[in-house]
């Protein structure tokens, strides 16, 4: 990222910045020390003399045909503006005029932006002209929507800023995001648990063994997340991160949310007995953390589930498994109407399913389906529940779902998952299952990208799975500084159509791969 109004000194400093993973409080600013309060979400209230800033760079998402979002951030009101242009020196540009940015969204704005040609990079540019016409400074980005004959690459991960693990610049920030961007994917796939709003943020946490793992903090990660501009906050503060910036300004987004978005476990009518919250009802809850998703987040509007078409090579399902999730208890009832998507997205899943012609149908699926999550000693968050018998609660659906694809001769179904904090690769098979009306497919688990590491979970034998690779940390909540952080690739060919998924650590190297014939 850079600016077209800087002096050559600052766009240096900027760039070192990012390289080393260093935590700034501000848009390329001076770093904060680790153990300090930076303030990144403070809301502008009053009319400031000069250019507008732009205060948390520059991200697009929902790269797919022929568009994309375009995101930013000023510092006060005024108008977006973006420019595009498919070279970097921005001759030909066409300039985009976007939404008012004021109080109302916190200061952030998004344009969709169309016209864009696959195959070959986009680059854009972002800026805010202030209320009295003063155009602020301007910042760089660029995106990649592959073309209809290219293969295509991408990485996933989740769980960002969890467990107390926030940016440690002792580490080199979030570093993880910088060895995904080495890998120039089309896109990056955000499998959930995109902030930690129940997970506040100290200046400094003593490990078992001694060391002192040092946190940049702002005050609204200094409790949990309870009113809207707390909700924001937790956005703005992992922004901070200069790894997860210069990430984000070159690679397209799909972002999925899973329960830490609002708080540990939820379900829609829970009522906390959290007595860290003194806003019980989740569903208010609920609320503020979608407001602050979609407005720090370059997301469509509308239902959190949707797809994404990526030519005959791949389509992208992407699951909302929270906003119609029924409640956790012992999960063993035998009520079909109940489960994790709701009736509305589950038609909608095995609908697009069938109707796919692209070899490989991604299923982005937040929470794991052969993996236990218990929610407390009797109630459970996830699918499975560890009878091993026929299908039970929420495995209800999935065996629904994989039914109809068998069925409809549906084949090429992978599913990435993230929430278990560890990395895993899964091979489901109704050989060895107690449901045999399914074609067998693979489940690949990847994170955390900065939280605590934990696993390995029990694995439910319903449907089949075969642990064929897992790393796990040798204890629960083993933080970053030991690198049990992880994130996928997943890299399709174009001519043999055959899918290549890379389990990585923090690092970016390799851990596991294998090569999964075209069906």
């Amino acid at each position: 990222m850079g600016s077209s109004v800087w002096n050559r000194r600052q766009v240096l400093g900027a760039v070192a910045a990012a390289t080393a993973g260093s935590a700034v409080p501000a848009a390329f600013g001076t770093a904060a020390p680790a153990g300090t309060t930076a303030s990144p979400a403070a809301a502008p209230t009053l009319v400031r003399a000069g250019r507008p800033r732009l205060t948390h760079g520059v991200q697009s998402g929902d790269a797919v045909g022929d568009a994309a979002n375009i995101w930013t951030r000023a510092d006060r009101s005024g108008r977006m503006v973006v420019e595009v242009s498919s070279r970097p020196d921005f001759r030909h540009a066409r300039v985009v005029t976007g939404p008012v940015v004021g109080p109302a969204t916190d200061f952030t704005g998004m344009v969709r932006v169309r016209g864009l040609r696959g195959g070959a990079r986009t680059y854009y540019r972002a800026w805010v002209t202030a209320d009295h016409g003063l155009a602020g400074e301007r910042l760089t980005g660029s995106l990649m929507i592959p073309g209809r004959r290219d293969g295509i690459r991408f990485v996933w991960t989740g769980d960002i800023a969890g467990q107390g693990w926030g940016i440690n610049p002792d580490i080199g920030g979030m570093r993880i995001f910088r060895a995904m961007r080495a890998l120039t994917p089309d896109f990056y796939l955000c499998s959930g648990d995109t902030v930690y709003a129940d997970g506040p943020i100290q200046p400094s946490v003593t490990l078992p063994d001694g060391r002192v793992w040092r946190n940049v903090t702002t005050p609204e990660k200094s409790k949990v997340a309870e009113t809207l501009p707390e909700f924001r906050g937790q956005y703005a503060y992992n922004l901070l991160d200069a790894n997860l910036r210069a990430f984000l300004a070159e690679v397209p987004q799909i972002n999925q949310w899973d329960d830490h978005e609002v708080t540990n476990n939820w379900y829609p009518g829970e009522v906390l007995t959290d007595d860290r919250y003194t806003e019980k009802r989740v569903d208010v809850l609920a609320a503020r953390a979608r407001q602050a998703f979609h407005e720090w987040v370059p997301i469509t509007s509308g239902p959190l589930y949707r797809s994404f078409s990526y030519g005959p090579l791949l389509d992208v399902f992407k699951l909302d498994m929270r906003t119609y999730k029924d409640p956790n208890d012992g999960n063993t009832y035998a009520d079909p109407a109940r489960g994790l998507l709701g009736a509305e997205q589950r038609e909608w899943l095995v609908r697009g399913l069938r109707r796919s012609r692209a070899t490989w149908k991604v299923i982005a699926n937040d929470l794991p389906l052969g993996l236990v999550v218990p929610d407390g000693a009797a109630a459970q968050e996830g699918v499975a529940q560890g009878d091993p018998g026929a299908p039970l609660g929420r495995e209800l659906e999935f065996a629904h779902i994989l039914r109809a694809a068998h069925r409809a001769g549906v084949t090429g179904i992978v599913l990435l998952t993230a929430d278990v904090h560890y990395t895993a690769a899964h091979h489901y098979d109704p050989g060895r299952a107690a449901v045999t009306d399914f074609t067998p497919f693979w489940e690949f688990v990847a994170g955390p990208a900065n939280a605590g590491a934990f696993g390995p979970n029990a694995l439910d034998a319903t449907f089949g799975p075969q642990v064929v690779f897992s790393n796990t940390p040798p204890q629960a909540n083993t933080s970053p500084m030991d690198g049990f952080q992880h994130f996928g690739e997943v890299d399709i060919d174009a001519h043999t159509r055959a899918m290549t998924v890379r389990l990585r650590n923090l690092d970016g190297v390799p851990l596991w791969s294998t090569t999964i014939p075209a069906p």
